[in-house]
């Protein structure tokens, strides 16, 4: 955020315009967002200087110690409200008849814009060279009596603000302005002006300075802020992006969708069809995930398109692939783009041989422990972890891709309840197709099966095929099929395989050090089962103590 404020009293006895901009930490501005705020008091009344001030102040100060629970519009509506009674019940008192103020309010939370509003101060929008107005004035619509507010904060018991809440882009640019700029400047020159694109506090001057040159007299403040860049989005900012777009029938190669040539088909699921793209506006190839008509009726395949993109575009690894974020109002139905990476996926690889090196394997089972260590850290579970998920690009990189069955903490996954089992039968853990929702244990499973496939070309448990459901026993031991790779990595795979979840590598970063490590490693096999001392000492002492309890009494019964 980049924000410059500049007031001038013009020829005005006093300025009754006050502005400013809240400084919150960095913990207060994650959760409640960055506010600022203008007041212009009411022209010819005691006190609007007085009302003007402490409004913004009040707002500032105030909304900051509400709850960050409440979100924005309930935050900000409590303070308002308060500081409404209060500037009202003072405007009762001779001195101070009249007492009010207009107020525009804009607090910039996560990836959107809150506004509250209310009078003929003005709020403007500058995108993309465009300049749009946020606010309507609360004026007369008669002749002679434009500026004459039949709203504003004390002239009325109960005033209502307007709220509105708007999608932010990188580089917006929003001005809030009393009427002493924006009755004197027409949109075109308070346009030309904020295009100039010179710092916040600079644009803020040479708006008012203007003013004044142009012979207003009235006092004239101005607020400029610039968003410089967004936090990743959130979850229900994306929810309400998404929800709203359509899903028509599936396109075909050749098509054009939203400047986007569609080229070769690349995968076919279930739920989605994934297409080369070569964007026409921003140029590069893509890769775009289309969903199935059929998911225009199902909550869980809209999630799941919702649990990609947050997930993609919430955790950055270069071991992750990644979703990238289109303009506004460029989608104009659902899907996902990804970047295009070269390379091949490692079922390609596996398909056209000779099955991997030991040196190849581990470099790869290092790049995928250290993708899910990256989700884990998260709190989020892959649960699709399979060779068709796994791009082995040109430089040796690893990426682990497709986010739609992740389990995202919080993110509605009751919903998938009545759905099948999210991910691929043959990788999936057997607490997961027990009815379990994903755990760490479960990808460390997925990856031991990728891996085991990836050096043999099998499933290590049966089954040919990578839905059908294995039979859960004692792996097959890997140096049946490749005798020339060493026992430690057989017995590292059959650790990441074990049928009991509490037997496997507690996570993917213990996994991780006994790959990079190899032959060095004290102890890859199964973890050994703790003594009944070493897993409930009290239960140990409290059986001992019974015992000697029954016998002292037998010793008493028998005296």
């Amino acid at each position: 955020m980049g924000v410059g404020v500049f007031s001038d009293q013009g020829r005005r006895r006093r300025n009754e315009d006050f502005a400013g901009a809240a400084r919150p930490t960095a913990e207060a501005a994650s959760v409640s967002g960055q506010a600022m705020a203008l007041a212009d008091g009411i022209g010819g009344a005691p006190g609007g200087r007085e009302a003007a001030e402490i409004l913004v102040r009040g707002f500032l100060d105030g909304y900051y110690d509400q709850p960050g629970q409440r979100g924005v519009r309930r935050a900000a509506g409590a303070v308002l409200d308060a500081l409404d009674r209060w500037i009202r019940s003072q405007g009762r008192s001779a001195g101070l008849a009249g007492m009010g103020c207009t107020f525009t309010g804009l607090v910039l939370s996560g990836r959107r814009a809150h506004v509250l509003h209310v009078g003929d101060s003005r709020l403007y929008r500058l995108r993309a060279d465009r300049l749009v107005r946020l606010t309507r004035d609360h004026c007369l619509d008669r002749p002679g009596l434009s500026h004459v507010l039949y709203r504003a904060v004390g002239l009325d018991e109960g005033t209502r603000f307007d709220y509105t809440v708007l999608p932010l882009e990188p580089h917006d640019r929003f001005l809030l302005c009393s009427d002493g700029v924006h009755g004197i400047l027409d949109d075109d020159t308070i346009a030309g002006i904020l295009s100039h694109r010179l710092g916040p506090a600079e644009t803020a001057r040479a708006l008012v300075v203007l003013a004044r040159e142009l012979g207003g007299e009235d006092n004239a403040t101005a607020l400029v802020a610039d968003v410089l860049a967004l936090p990743p989005a959130d979850i229900p900012a994306m929810e309400a992006a998404l929800s709203s777009l359509p899903i028509p029938s599936l396109p075909g190669s050749g098509d054009m969708i939203d400047g986007f040539v569609l080229d070769r088909i690349l995968g076919e699921g279930r739920g989605a069809r994934s297409f080369l793209a070569e964007d026409r506006r921003d140029g590069g190839r893509v890769v775009i995930k289309f969903p199935r008509p059929r998911a225009a009726t199902s909550a869980a395949f809209r999630i799941a398109f919702l649990r990609e993109a947050w997930v993609a575009a919430t955790i950055r690894s270069p071991f992750l692939g990644t979703v990238l974020d289109l303009p506004q109002g460029r989608r104009t139905r659902l899907y996902a783009v990804m970047p295009y990476y070269p390379g091949e996926s490692l079922e390609h690889r596996l398909s056209r041989g000779p099955f991997l090196t030991l040196e190849e394997g581990v470099r790869i089972g290092i790049g995928l422990c250290r993708a899910l260590t990256c989700l884990h850290r998260a709190g989020v579970i892959h649960r699709d972890v399979k060779t068709d998920n796994v791009i082995l690009e040109p430089d040796g990189g690893v990426r682990l891709i497709d986010f739609g069955a992740v389990l995202v903490p919080g993110l509605m996954s009751g919903e998938e309840t009545d759905e099948a089992a999210p991910g691929t039968p043959g990788y999936m853990a057997p607490e997961l197709l027990a009815g379990d929702p994903g755990s760490e244990a479960s990808d460390v499973f997925a990856l031991g099966v990728t891996l085991y496939r990836a050096f043999t070309g099998h499933f290590p448990m049966g089954g040919g095929e990578a839905f059908t459901t294995p039979r859960f026993e004692a792996p097959r031991s890997l140096a049946r099929d490749r005798p020339d790779l060493p026992a430690w990595g057989d017995r590292c795979l059959a650790r990441a395989l074990a049928v009991d979840r509490r037997q496997r590598f507690a996570d993917a970063i213990e996994m991780l050090q006994i790959l990079d490590s190899g032959p060095r490693a004290a102890d890859v096999g199964p973890a050994r089962r703790r003594s009944l001392y070493q897993r409930d000492p009290l239960l140990v002492w409290q059986v001992l103590s019974l015992c000697l309890l029954i016998l002292l009494l037998l010793s008493l019964a028998c005296r």
